[in-house]
């Protein structure tokens, strides 16, 4: 589908015309009272500095008062010099700080009604003194004294009167509005033919977008679209990149938010929010909802420490009646996506409000060459790129882990110099994206030679026994948290694993332990993360997948369940305190056999161990090519079931 539809494109913010119908009213009184404070405080500032009656009478007898006029109670005027502040403290050459020129001073009563206070002011100053009647601003003062309050009651009245219905409007209606962005035509939209390796989820999404244009053609025999389709996989497999592909190709109206733009401080503020974007879609039907992350608004209700978010639990149960509001002739569409579709509550999930489940998981072999294809075409490439190698080398990545890999490896050819990718910029950022950067420590004596067989073990291992995966690199350079690596690549893409493949993958990671120990006749503390993947491997093999003849075929939940949630604390364990020892015991078993049978196999094969060892502490990075040049081609040789742990006899068992 590569229509250009005319609805589609970047992504504008929506502004409901009611949130501004009555906004230049409160502006223009916010103007009017600041205006008012303004001239107050300008009179007040432009005034001269009021000083005592005594300063002044001293200064007329210094003969230092340049003018003055009698004003009411107050005599207005200027010093010929400014005389010191009686008031203010000397400073270190013993003067005072000055006062300003002009002043004004209070005359106590009875010195007005002395006829000699006039006489003596007219020869002291002459013309320059006068007598002058005082301004009446009284009827001024009045006008502001009422206006100011009137106004005020008047805005507030505004402001509650708009906000009635839950903050709908006025000052704080933002907050109700719902912030979704609208998508409208732009340059370069994105549509379906930029998403690739997910063919069945985009028919699925085709389909959608086919009954938003043309709903007649699927209610023609009865037929109705769901309401709500839950997009889930995990994080970078392409879920919002699937909806804005879906406004790319709709030609109807697109909104987009995220969950936790629903949620605020104000209680009520997130339903609020809910209504005005479904009551918006409507109005724009046939339409289509986006919302991104709805676990964060979308989680169980009444869960969780101390009981559920009042807020976050209103704006859910707003969204659920939304969703059940819709009737048959309205065609809003909701698309919603997550990576916890565990968490969320189950009246969010049940058919007539999300009806469609969508998985969007890893892409396969198919798809990331595919996905190799979109990101590299506007990367230059040189002709020793195979996309197929590159495809078939990163196994488990998602999309956005894909981009990735091509963006760093087009960063790492441009900081040398070339003018088009090559293979070896693939395998260096390829490198970087799985294993991390390098580290700038450098290893050297003992803990050097103590890494390299630590490394050597695990290649070994996976070199002489079949494990569904082949040796690609293995390199004792720091990187990331780590002071080696080995990598290995699946030969297919695997959704299933057997026990024997299970046992084969706690022999690698305990081979490097057992390397340790049958070198060095000791222990380092590298192997915490081995033993970390290797505990929980066998403890699922166990507890889960029924793996242990002891436990039988039974599945125990083991923490499964995620304390915020309020669900592994408050429910009772399901299963007896012997049971649980029976389990740990059983896990135990199977790793002491396991790191039993990785011993046995490095003792067999010492000589490959110790060629393979010094000569990664020499070179510090080998490939499978080299490896094989050093011990061989690799055997793979399956277990023999006898090797297997649940062979044996188990831990409860006497010899």
């Amino acid at each position: 589908m590569s229509n250009r539809p005319e609805g589609a494109g970047p992504p504008t913010k929506t502004s409901p015309p009611r949130q501004r119908a009555n906004t230049p009213t409160m502006w223009l009184m916010l103007v009017l009272m600041l205006l008012m404070g303004f001239f107050l405080l300008r009179g007040n500032a432009n005034a001269p500095h009021e000083v005592a009656y005594g300063l002044f009478r001293h200064e007329l007898q210094q003969d230092n008062i340049a003018r003055a006029a009698v004003k009411g109670s107050k005599i207005v005027g200027e010093f010929k010099a400014p005389p010191s502040d009686p008031n203010a403290k000397k400073d270190d050459k013993g003067e005072a700080a000055k006062l300003p020129r002009d002043f004004v001073t209070v005359v106590p009563p009875y010195v007005l009604d002395d006829p000699q206070f006039d006489k003596e002011l007219w020869q002291a100053l002459g013309p320059k003194y006068s007598a002058e009647e005082p301004a009446d601003n009284t009827g001024l003062l009045l006008v502001v004294y009422l206006l100011v309050p009137v106004l005020l009651l008047a805005g507030f009245w505004l402001i509650f009167r708009r906000t009635r219905d839950q903050f709908g409007g006025g000052i704080l209606g933002g907050f109700s509005k719902s912030p979704a962005k609208r998508y409208q035509s732009g340059d370069q939209p994105i549509t379906f033919d930029d998403v690739a390796g997910l063919e069945g989820v985009k028919h699925e999404l085709e389909e959608i977008v086919e009954f938003l244009k043309s709903p007649e053609k699927f209610q023609r025999l009865g037929g109705r679209i769901p309401k709500g389709v839950l997009l889930n996989g995990p994080p970078g497999t392409g879920k919002t990149l699937l909806a804005r592909a879906v406004a790319g190709e709709a030609a109807v109206p697109f909104f987009s938010i995220s969950g936790s733009e629903f949620i605020q401080m104000f209680v009520g503020v997130g339903a609020s929010r809910v209504r005005d974007m479904f009551a918006t879609a409507k109005e724009n039907s046939p339409s289509i909802l986006f919302i991104d992350e709805i676990d964060a608004v979308g989680r169980h209700r009444g869960a969780g420490l101390g009981g559920g978010h009042d807020e976050r639990e209103q704006t859910l149960n707003q969204i659920l009646s939304e969703m059940d509001g819709f009737s048959q002739n309205e065609s809003v569409i909701v698309i919603a996506a997550t990576n916890r579709p565990d968490v969320l509550d189950p009246a969010l999930l049940r058919p007539g409000r999300f009806d469609r489940h969508i998985t969007v998981d890893r892409p396969s072999f198919k798809g990331r060459v595919a996905i190799f294809k979109v990101h590299t075409r506007k990367v230059p490439l040189a002709d020793d790129i195979d996309l197929e190698s590159l495809a078939a080398s990163t196994v488990g990545l998602t999309g956005a882990d894909i981009r990735n890999v091509v963006n760093e490896a087009a960063l790492w050819a441009t900081r040398a110099g070339k003018d088009r990718v090559e293979m070896a910029d693939f395998d260096y950022a390829r490198d970087k994206v799985l294993m991390g950067s390098k580290r700038e420590e450098v290893l050297r004596g003992r803990e050097k030679t103590m890494t390299a067989y630590h490394e050597a073990g695990h290649a070994l291992l996976v070199w002489l026994i079949a494990a569904g995966e082949r040796l690609h690199k293995v390199s004792i350079i720091p990187r990331g948290r780590s002071l080696g690596a080995t990598q290995l690549f699946p030969d297919e893409d695997r959704v299933n694993i057997s026990e024997s493949e299970l046992h084969t993958r706690l022999s690698f990671l305990l081979g490097g332990r057992s390397a340790e120990k049958l070198v060095f006749d000791e222990f380092t503390a590298g192997a915490e993360d081995d033993l970390k993947k290797a505990t929980q491997l066998a403890r699922r093999m166990v507890a889960h997948w029924g793996m242990s003849e002891r436990v039988g075929p039974m599945a125990f939940r083991v923490g499964e369940e995620h304390p915020f949630l309020g669900r592994e604390m408050s429910e009772s364990r399901e299963f007896s305190d012997h049971t649980a020892q029976v389990i740990d015991e059983e896990v135990g078993r199977i790793l002491r056999s396991a790191a039993d049978l990785a011993v046995d196999l490095l003792q067999k094969h010492r000589e490959k161990l110790d060629t393979l060892a010094k000569t990664l502490e020499k070179e510090e990075e080998l490939n499978e090519r080299q490896i094989e040049a050093l011990i061989g081609p690799p055997a793979y040789v399956p277990l023999d079931p006898e090797d297997l742990p649940t062979g044996g006899k188990s831990a409860g068992e006497k010899s």
